[in-house]
């Protein structure tokens, strides 16, 4: 695999009660510095936002989504994979084997490899996993601003005990996964 050209696929969101779950496809170029490149749970969200600005100059890169409603009516599974292939189409160059972190890959992406805990093991997708969260992050800590009571710009939609709280005091937004049980549990009183 020296000179075949590899993407790193990854996505983030899939656990949280809120927005959207987003993936990234990536390809490094060959100047990045891979001492950086780490599982994005690994770094604090500072640092993970000055190296996703490195990794995206240093990269080709597509980002893909899976929406509240998309994840409500497919489930979390396939709107992740959904999220996947499109972020695996939107890449501008092409590579010869996309390199998946977990257990199953989008059936449409005939030339792809999973890897079970692949953003440890796997540069790319290492670098996948960091550019997907903060892109993830940065978009609910915008959407926070007009719900500022569900603290999303600390919990980015994860269930803490701030979110659930606030769920059974506020009610449910558009912007919540209403097939998620927390949430569901909220709609059914």
């Amino acid at each position: 695999m020296a000179n075949k050209i590899l993407a790193g696929v990854d996505e983030v969101g899939r656990g949280c009660l809120a927005g959207p779950v987003i993936s990234c496809a990536l390809i490094l170029k060959k100047n990045i510095n891979k001492k950086f490149l780490r599982d994005s749970k690994t770094i604090s969200f500072k640092d993970r936002v000055e190296i996703a600005k490195h990794i995206k100059k240093n990269s080709w890169y597509a980002i893909g989504s899976a929406s509240v409603n998309e994840i409500d009516k497919y489930n979390i599974f396939n709107a992740t994979l959904l999220s996947m292939e499109r972020a695996a189409k939107k890449l501008k160059k092409k590579p010869h084997l996309f390199l998946i972190d977990g257990t199953h890959a989008p059936k449409k992406l005939k030339n792809s490899k999973t890897i079970i805990r692949g953003d440890q093991k796997i540069k790319c997708i290492s670098a996948a996993s960091i550019v997907a969260k903060v892109y993830r992050d940065l978009y609910m800590i915008k959407l926070g601003n007009k719900f500022p009571q569900y603290r999303w710009n600390k919990n980015f939609g994860y269930g803490t005990w701030q979110h659930l709280g606030a769920l059974k005091k506020f009610g449910v937004t558009n912007y919540h996964r209403k097939s998620y049980r927390p949430v569901y549990n909220i709609l059914s009183r």
